[in-house]
């Protein structure tokens, strides 16, 4: 079981390196994050965009382009659909966000001939390693779903379940947060997380356990759960799936960690037939990384499955 992302980049090196496909790859942060994930050997990379830029941009970081494979697609749209088939056929086994908005990227996932859709929704996970914590934790979703509704909340837990196996944990805590602990019917939120208990204990949500509402304080903390007597709790401050509410509430937990806490995170798109890396340009090289990583390990088990 991957208790940190050492751990994870570990279990990459188990499963042999993997190959990324970059749409509109004449970036500097995902270049230089495609040269660290070689130098691991976490993934090779083939880019797509255009090629001038590319080369330009490698040499001003002095990154030598000898061991990439480059495919010259100058139009913006057509290097991410390039990019996109290349995982769609099967030659290469994950799909990165480069210089190209948030939009037209997401477009080529769901495009119908050549992109990476399943039938099944799409939801964000976060994975962070915390100092303090003993195991990762698995933020959903913080990027994609405004408000997701009840249904919406079961599919975010089946695509992140997926995410925890691929890390080696077969059983995950899944903790649907709320302000409160307890239902309260003028608080919708808590009525859908004693919901979503009540479908996982009738077997309509399988493969982890769920237990909510749950506060933060005692979905991650062991000692705020004993002194608040919530002995009885199926998780009590051991959580590996923080589940939000909405967006507005995942993403301020999100940005909280990253720039306060001592942290180390990747990010990963999920309901995909292919791993699908989508970083905000904000993300340092390293959440980068850490994210090919983390999408590495799923791809293995996709393909094992």
């Amino acid at each position: 079981m991957s208790k940190t992302f050492s751990d994870l980049i570990a279990k990459v090196n188990e499963c042999g390196t993997k190959k990324v496909a970059v749409a509109v790859a004449q970036d500097s942060a995902v270049l230089e994050a495609v040269k660290a994930a070689k130098e691991k050997g976490i993934a090779d990379a083939i880019l797509v965009g255009d090629e001038k830029k590319i080369r330009e941009i490698a040499d001003s970081l002095k990154i030598d382009l000898n061991d990439f494979e480059i495919i010259n697609v100058e139009d913006v749209t057509e290097a991410a659909l390039t990019a996109v088939k290349l995982v769609h056929d099967g030659k290469a086994d994950m799909y990165m966000k480069g210089l190209i908005d948030t939009k037209g990227f997401l477009k080529s996932v769901l495009d119908k001939e050549v992109g990476l859709r399943t039938g099944k929704p799409l939801s964000h996970v976060c994975v962070f390693d915390v100092e303090g914590i003993d195991h990762l934790l698995f933020l959903t979703d913080v990027a994609f779903i405004p408000y997701p509704t009840l249904e919406d909340k079961v599919n975010i837990i089946q695509n992140t379940i997926e995410i925890t196996k691929a890390c080696g944990i077969e059983n995950p805590k899944v903790a649907p947060l709320a302000a409160v602990e307890v239902v309260n019917p003028k608080m919708p939120v808590t009525v859908e997380a004693a919901e979503l208990t009540q479908m996982n204990k009738d077997g309509k949500i399988t493969g982890c356990i769920v237990d909510g509402p749950l506060s933060l304080d005692l979905a991650i903390d062991p000692e705020a759960a004993k002194h608040k007597g919530a002995t009885d709790r199926a998780i009590q401050g051991d959580a590996d799936v923080l589940l939000f509410p909405d967006i507005h509430a995942g993403n301020l937990v999100y940005k909280a960690m990253v720039h306060t806490a001592k942290v180390v995170n990747g990010n990963i798109l999920t309901g995909t037939k292919a791993p699908v890396i989508l970083t905000s340009r904000s993300d340092s090289m390293e959440v980068k990384v850490n994210s090919l990583a983390l999408g590495a390990v799923v791809a293995e088990a996709m393909k094992n499955n």
